[in-house]
């Protein structure tokens, strides 16, 4: 996993509240558990005219001209600015899985559902919450200015727009420190492979005949 520290990126404003795992990532992609290969079918169902299907090439598919992230002024999106409760329904984890793979860092909203919050921290992506009252104000600045972008910093946890205005926000001390140092379950468990191999080495001593008996 790459590690948080800071991230700048141009914001897409995704104007809808309760927006449901499936509708991040529909049903019917669900079928790979790798954690690349979902991007170029993040919002299927919004972002195609047609509907998508499991290894079907997705460059000739009709795009969707209303749907945001197909607009010419949020290509290369990095930051998606979103409504309450982002990422409720079921407990995929490939609803982040696919967010990264399209490209995106960070997500900012007012409140998120709760599996969802928790899966995205375990994929080295930061789900931020800010009071709506911010959450207002940077749909309205997105809208108002192309290439909008905000400046995230980790360390200092805040979000920043390009006038220098700083909006703090809580993060789990653990978590962050996972981030920072790119560490997710896995990386946390390696950082005792010595210990583990000293353990197995000595059980293999103690007890050799549970390993003769592994084929």
């Amino acid at each position: 996993m790459d590690k948080f520290i800071t991230h700048q990126g141009i914001v897409a404003p995704l104007d809808r509240a309760n927006v449901d795992t499936d509708a991040i990532i529909p049903k019917q992609f669900l079928k790979s558990i790798k954690r690349s290969g979902f991007g170029p079918n993040l919002f299927d169902s919004w972002r195609y005219l047609d509907v998508g299907e499991p290894d079907s090439d997705n460059s000739g598919r009709p795009l969707n001209p209303d749907f945001i992230l197909n607009q010419e002024r949020y290509k290369g999106a990095s930051i998606l600015l979103a409504r309450k409760n982002f990422g409720c329904g079921s407990s995929r984890e490939h609803a982040p899985w696919a967010l990264c793979d399209y490209g995106f860092k960070v997500v900012i909203a007012p409140s998120y559902g709760e599996i969802f919050f928790n899966n995205s921290f375990k994929t080295g992506f930061l789900p931020i919450v800010l009071p709506e009252s911010q959450i207002d104000r940077l749909f309205h600045e997105v809208f108002a200015f192309p290439g909008f972008r905000l400046t995230v910093d980790l360390q200092a946890q805040t979000v920043s727009t390009g006038d220098g205005t700083a909006m703090p926000f809580e993060v789990d001390a653990f978590r962050k420190y996972c981030l920072l140092n790119g560490l997710d379950d896995i990386g946390l468990t390696l950082r005792n492979a010595e210990k583990i191999r000293a353990f197995e080495d000595k059980r293999r001593l103690a007890q050799p005949w549970l390993f003769g008996a592994i084929v």
